[in-house]
């Protein structure tokens, strides 16, 4: 038999996918597994009948995939002498270059090893026979199993630890932008974890079973497609792998396998998730393993509706009739308990549930916004309705943005998780703003147009405009939330984009709110939605500078003049001391970096440079001249370690401003080190330059959108330098891989730029210097 050339004609048949492809492989290796083992035992001296060969872990399940260990057992008997046996086995597997996992164990020795060891206790619960004594593979499997079932609240208690730390380590397999389709939450190995319970105790409900098997088949497609395509060991679905992989397993496109995946990954945690809930429920009553099924006196909550268990049950009096509001009932009790729905009555919800309609009946409306003002438990709840089919009979639009990916760095969640938790994380807004029922059902909806073709925001305007009047708004706050879809990233854009002591910005954000009541909607949106886009978008930083914004409009809007909200003179009378002094002056106060220097084309580079040869991201900067010299104030991100860091810049700050710091080649040799190529990511804005000149009352604004890379702020400062610009704001805004940077900027005379052949000229240089 030739091993390799058996095994490199399964892999290379592409019709074989997934489990087909593993059983295949597990049964080439099964067949010279068996084969190398009659060789062994028909050595000298040598009893067959005191050996057997045996499959465990995910070769016992025949789950080899390509890149899987082939984990075996040579089980002995007590007295017989396996060395041989051993060797005559295993070296032809390194031969050929498989990695193996291999133990030499009697069955008493198995057994010992399996009472306090769960890797072991589990990886038996597959054991498989692949040659020699059946008797010694059969003892092991019954013994093994019946250990298991007489010590199952133990593992029960273990396995459920484990899995909340395995979860804790890899993540959500759904919403990982790079998941990882075995260890994360909603991966394979839930699942065999949930069969390992099985194998203790029944905990599985009715269609459990199914549909873990179905989900499973996707995420195995894709793990054997991986192995397949690299080569290599590794269950994370790597962003380059991604479109090749959906090509292989016949997809149209990556987002679209990437969004069955994240379905199928959801479904498994949803149901792991109950089966563990059940499991340590038990583990904290007395009642033993027979407390999974308990059955506790029960509470009615509302008609029809009670709360048993921990759970929300439908009575028979709840299901006499057509009762359109019944699924929105059931899970208002639910989430405003903080419990689940029994899964006895989401199938009579998803059996018997009638659309709300158009309009929505009276009621509806009250019960939806209670639902979402309930906060964190209404995400389980919404999940449970819309694993059975219930949620989109209450907003069919949810069907085009179900598990759609968001794949790019910025944002942590498939688009409807990302609603929800925008919802959720509004609901604690609510005694902040006029109308909270607005805030809630507005932040559910405001990204909603990304389940079609077009700006997310102009699709999302018009389907908000029928929704809304759907559920019964009447016209003015119909008006409200479209204007919230609207206007959902003005704030977080003006506030990071935008110099806010210029009376222009003020007046800008103003128009577009309109009035107080909108404006704190927008305030609570902007905080809840950044919460939910991931740890990029929001810090303290942009929190401050929202709530600035907003505390600066409320004044606009009250009557008063925006020049009267400004945030302090600049330069302060410290600082025009500073200057009058004529010498280079750095202090650091905190994350912020103040530079006084002879005035001198490109120091903003220099500066900027500086900064990003330390390892400091720069957030905005604020830029004065007079009388010969320079004020320059950076406020930075708070570095990782901050006294490195700042030592760092104290060290080359000065050199480079004298000009005699080699930065340019400092910063490209940098940039070309291995660890800072950086990967070309979907889902990012095309790198552009955008000038406004209506902006600002008094200089020109030109916003950069670019590909983050090292030095990038400095690359930019010194092509403004060369054509004559003096920069008097910068903001930056990091977003993922990209930045877009915005700079307020005058020309030689102070004034804005207003020559087009110059305006031209800044927007060939600009965009050549960002790779345009």
């Amino acid at each position: 038999m030739a091993p390799a050339a058996d095994r490199n004609s399964v892999l290379g048949t592409p019709t074989l996918r997934g489990s087909a492809l593993c059983l295949a492989l597990s049964d080439c290796t099964d067949a010279w597994l068996a084969e190398l083992f009659e060789r062994a035992v028909s050595q000298p001296g040598v009893d067959p009948s005191s050996f057997a060969l045996a499959a465990v872990g995910g070769y016992g399940r025949r789950e080899l995939s390509p890149q899987s260990d082939i984990d075996v057992m040579l089980l002995t008997s007590p007295r017989a002498d396996a060395s041989g046996v051993a060797e005559a086995l295993w070296y032809p597997v390194w031969d050929e270059g498989l990695k193996l996992g291999h133990a030499v164990r009697t069955v008493a020795d198995a057994i010992d090893l399996a009472r306090g060891d769960l890797d072991t206790a589990t990886s038996l619960l597959s054991l498989r026979h692949i040659a020699g004594e059946l008797a010694l593979t059969e003892e092991l499997a019954e013994r093994s199993d019946g250990q298991w079932r007489k010590d199952a609240r133990r593992w029960l208690a273990e396995l459920s630890r484990t899995v909340r730390e395995r979860h804790g380590r890899a993540g959500d397999t759904a919403f990982l932008l790079e998941p990882d389709l075995k260890d994360g939450r909603g991966g394979l190995r839930d699942v065999h974890a949930v069969h390992w319970a099985q194998a203790a105790q029944a905990v599985m409900l009715a269609g459990d079973d199914e549909a873990f098997t179905d989900a499973y088949a996707v995420l195995l497609d894709a793990r054997v497609e991986l192995h397949r395509r690299t080569g290599r060991r590794g269950d994370v679905l790597v962003l380059q792998e991604q479109d090749g992989v959906a090509e292989s397993l016949g997809y149209p496109d990556a987002d679209a396998f990437m969004g069955k995946l994240a379905a199928a990954a959801r479904t498994i945690a949803w149901r792991s998730d109950e089966v563990w809930e059940r499991v340590d429920a038990v583990g904290r009553s007395r009642s033993g393993l027979a407390g999974l099924w308990r059955r506790d006196r029960a509470q009615q909550i509302s008609p029809g509706i009670t709360l048993r268990d921990g759970e929300v049950h439908l009575d028979a009096s709840a299901v006499d009739g057509p009762d359109p509001l019944l699924g929105l009932r059931v899970a208002v009790a639910a989430a405003e308990h903080g419990v689940r729905i029994d899964r006895d009555a989401l199938h009579t919800l998803a059996d018997r549930a009638v659309p709300l309609g158009d309009p929505w009946p009276d009621g509806a409306q009250e019960l939806f916004v209670r639902l979402w003002l309930a906060g964190l438990p209404a995400i389980d709840v919404v999940e449970s309705l819309d694993q059975v089919g219930v949620w989109n009979g209450i907003l069919p639009e949810w069907d085009r943005v179900r598990s759609k990916p968001q794949r790019n760095a910025y944002h942590t969640f498939t688009v409807d998780r990302h609603l929800c938790q925008t919802a959720v994380n509004a609901s604690a807004y609510a005694d902040e703003v006029e109308r909270p029922d607005l805030l809630v059902v507005g932040a559910l909806l405001h990204d909603i147009g990304k389940g079609w073709p077009g700006d997310h925001t102009e699709v999302g305007i018009d389907l908000v405009d029928g929704m809304a009047r759907r559920m019964g708004f009447n016209d003015a706050d119909t008006a409200v939330l479209v204007d919230m879809v609207r206007h959902h990233l003005l704030l977080p854009d003006v506030a990071t984009r935008r110099d806010l002591d210029d009376d222009e910005t003020m007046a800008f954000v103003a128009r577009c709110a309109g009035d107080l009541t909108t404006l704190h909607l927008l305030g609570a949106l902007c905080e809840a939605d950044s919460q939910a886009t991931g740890p990029a978008a929001w810090n303290d930083w942009k929190k401050g500078l929202v709530r600035e914004l907003v505390r600066r409009t409320e004044h606009v809007l009250a009557g008063g003049a925006a020049g009267e909200m400004v945030s302090g003179a600049f330069p302060t009378a410290n600082q025009r001391e500073l200057m009058a002094a004529g010498e280079t002056v750095v202090l650091v106060d905190g994350d912020t970096l103040t530079v006084v220097a002879p005035d001198q084309a490109g120091l903003f580079a220099r500066v900027a440079g500086v900064l990003a040869l330390a390892g400091m991201d720069v957030l905005a900067a604020d830029l004065y001249s007079d009388a010969g010299m320079a004020l320059e104030v950076f406020q930075v991100a708070p570095p990782a370690d901050p006294e490195r860091a700042w030592a760092t810049v104290r060290r080359d700050l000065e050199p480079a401003i004298a000009g005699q710091f080699a930065l340019a080649a400092r910063l490209a040799a940098r940039a070309a080190e291995p660890f800072r190529v950086r990967r070309t990511l979907p889902g990012v804005a095309e790198p552009a330059v955008r000038i406004n000149n209506t902006a600002s009352r008094s200089a020109t604004v030109v916003e950069v959108v670019a590909n983050d890379q090292l030095g990038l702020l400095a690359t930019i400062g010194q092509t403004m330098a060369e054509l004559g610009l003096d920069i008097r704001v910068a903001k930056v805004q990091t977003l993922g891989p990209q930045v877009v940077d915005t700079f307020y900027v005058v020309d030689a005379t102070g004034a804005k730029v207003t020559d087009e052949r110059h305006l031209t000229e800044i927007n060939r240089a600009l965009g050549h210097a960002i790779g345009l």
